[in-house]
């Protein structure tokens, strides 16, 4: 269990739109990073993650339900996605978390997310995932695919120390 989440940097939409979220400069004095994401789309389409620019050396396990149905999906050439809710006033929430960051080994992350429609079919993720870099992660980036985020889309980055 961590001891202490210390949040790094938050980013807020404003009403003109956004098409990425980014986080640089990351330091490299915590144990795990965890960025939390309350995001609606301009369009139906998918919000991409990226590490330090990269959006390659991705592979991933993806879990989901729907309500009605569940999937499993595997992915060892394209980068992470999940698509987002357009719906008013409603947003899809993300929770990333990638431990170790820093090390000097390939980078595991796991995401937790669901998308709400406020209609009968409303997705649920669970995803396991690994970036085949063993650099120290000092970015990360969330684009749409197509469209923009929305005005009130906020992203958060805490770090992570297991120890005190």
């Amino acid at each position: 269990m961590a001891l202490t989440y210390t949040a790094i940097s938050t980013y807020t939409v404003d009403s003109g739109g956004t098409a990425s979220i980014d986080f640089t400069s990351i330091p490299s004095t915590y144990t795990d990073l965890v960025v939390k994401l309350s995001l609606r789309g301009s369009s139906g389409n998918n919000v991409l993650m990226s590490i330090n620019s990269s959006t390659s050396n991705f592979s991933y396990r993806l879990l989901e339900g729907d309500g009605a149905s569940a999937a499993s999906y595997n992915n060892t050439t394209g980068r992470l996605n999940y698509i987002l809710t357009t719906t008013a006033n409603t947003f899809s929430n993300i929770e990333v978390y990638l431990p170790n960051y820093a090390g000097a080994t390939n980078k595991s992350y796991s995401v937790d997310a669901v998308s709400e429609a406020n209609a009968t079919t409303a997705f649920a993720d669970l995803t396991a995932g690994l970036w085949s870099n063993t650099s120290a992660i000092t970015a990360l980036g969330f684009t749409m695919a197509a469209g923009n985020f929305v005005q009130y889309s906020t992203a958060t980055l805490y770090g992570i120390k297991n120890t005190v």
